[in-house]
């Protein structure tokens, strides 16, 4: 399990303001649906309209020299101000929302969430099959996150291994974000898993985005921390994650 550290400072960065990872897995070469090309291959996330929606969390004070913690994504709701993440990682205090994160840079604004949504098996236990959660973040100028970046799709009741997804997430010994492609697996009822490696603490919240832009699992879960050197995982999202949803989103 990841303890997360949380950053301090008091400077927040302005609304508007190479090194690859080449770790080669047994996984074989070869076409994904939802990706084409190596799976299991963890490189550095390049920078386009999908990686825009995806950012890192910061905490008190908002100051990006202060260190990132874990990993959130913008998802589709009535107020478009909705980001999805790990329960884990939305802790006590403010926490501040950076999508298209690089190099101490916030190229879309840095936003304030405004009120966290978590499930009662979270909320109570602290239950490893709750841990994804949702959080609204302001609006900046009249203007909110969604409309910047645009969003994905959440989405429950995927069976896993449908389609390969791609994961991408902000390690926090690093300024750039890592993203990799491969087939999720069974890890048990309520679990699913993915070989992804170099996915190290601070990428927990990491989406699994499919080929058709939906969100069908977060990076989290076993053990409350989600991830281990090769290998991450994800709750199974069902009616819990889908209630909370809708919840959260208005829809």
């Amino acid at each position: 399990m990841k303890r997360i550290t949380r950053p301090t400072g008091n400077r927040r960065h302005a609304f508007l303001g190479a090194l690859v990872l080449l770790v080669v897995t047994t996984s074989s070469v070869a076409a994904a649906d939802g990706g084409t090309g190596p799976l299991g291959l963890t490189t550095e996330a390049e920078t386009n309209t999908a990686a825009s929606r995806i950012g890192a969390l910061f905490g008190p004070g908002g100051a990006l020299e202060g260190g990132h913690f874990c990993t959130a994504s913008v998802v589709h709701s009535k107020a478009h101000s909705l980001i999805v993440t790990a329960a884990h990682c939305l802790t006590t205090g403010t926490i501040w929302f950076a999508p298209g994160y690089r190099d101490g840079k916030a190229p879309y604004g840095l936003w304030k969430i405004t009120k966290t949504y978590v499930g009662d098996g979270w909320s109570g236990d602290q239950d490893e099959d709750s841990d994804v959660a949702f959080a609204t973040v302001e609006t900046i100028g009249g203007v909110d996150v969604e409309d910047i970046v645009g969003s994905n799709r959440f989405v429950t009741g995927r069976r896993t291994g449908a389609t390969a997804v791609t994961v991408t997430g902000y390690p926090d010994s690093r300024e750039t974000p890592i993203t990799c492609v491969n087939k999720p697996t069974v890890h048990s009822a309520t679990q699913q898993r993915i070989e992804c490696p170099g996915f190290s603490g601070g990428t927990s919240g990491s989406p699994w985005v499919n080929g058709d832009g939906e969100v069908v699992g977060v990076l989290g879960g076993h053990e409350q921390g989600g991830t281990t050197p090769d290998v991450s995982y994800s709750v199974v999202l069902r009616d819990e994650a889908a209630n909370l949803y809708r919840t959260a989103s208005g829809m």
